[in-house]
């Protein structure tokens, strides 16, 4: 038997059930032989949070996967650059390549580099308890973020002497 709220599935069946009720009822939606409902559901809930249309919800989520792709690869030649004081500049540019693919990428650009920061936080503070160490380059790379994710040019960041190839 399925429960929602200490009642039995069963108790709250009946000709005058009402139909919204089972369709939020939260244990339905979890329960395996509902999977069409919880396809259905998952698909109106992803519109309603990501905030897009019915009709642009596919091009939201193709922008939100080419800006991820923006992301990783800011990430990656941030990486194989390993340049003294580029980081901020590698910040801004993955998200100002992201949010240029259109609300979907900026999308991406602002989950990822909150997480990013977040996880960043929670790494500091076992390392290095609660000195409070790493909070200003926090702060830092998250104006960064900001500024290309506003479209402004992220060369704004570039350290002198950069490769041109980045």
């Amino acid at each position: 038997m399925t429960k929602f709220l200490f009642l039995k599935h069963d108790s709250i069946s009946g000709p005058r059930e009402p139909k919204l009720l089972r369709v939020l009822a939260w244990a339905e939606l979890t329960d395996p032989t509902f999977p069409r409902m919880k396809l259905f559901v998952g698909i109106l809930l992803c519109s309603l949070v990501l905030g897009v249309s019915s009709q642009r919800w596919l091009t939201f989520l193709k922008e939100a996967g080419q800006g991820t792709k923006d992301m990783w690869r800011a990430y990656s030649d941030m990486r194989e650059a390993n340049y003294k004081g580029a980081d901020k500049y590698f910040h801004a540019r993955g998200n100002y390549d992201a949010a240029q693919r259109g609300p979907g990428g900026a999308w991406a650009a602002k989950v990822i580099s909150d997480a990013r920061e977040n996880s960043q936080r929670v790494t500091d503070f076992f390392r290095h308890g609660n000195s409070g160490h790493g909070a200003e380059d926090s702060k830092a790379d998250q104006a960064a973020n900001e500024w290309g994710r506003s479209g402004k040019d992220p060369n704004h960041f570039r350290p002198a002497g950069l490769p041109s190839k980045y």
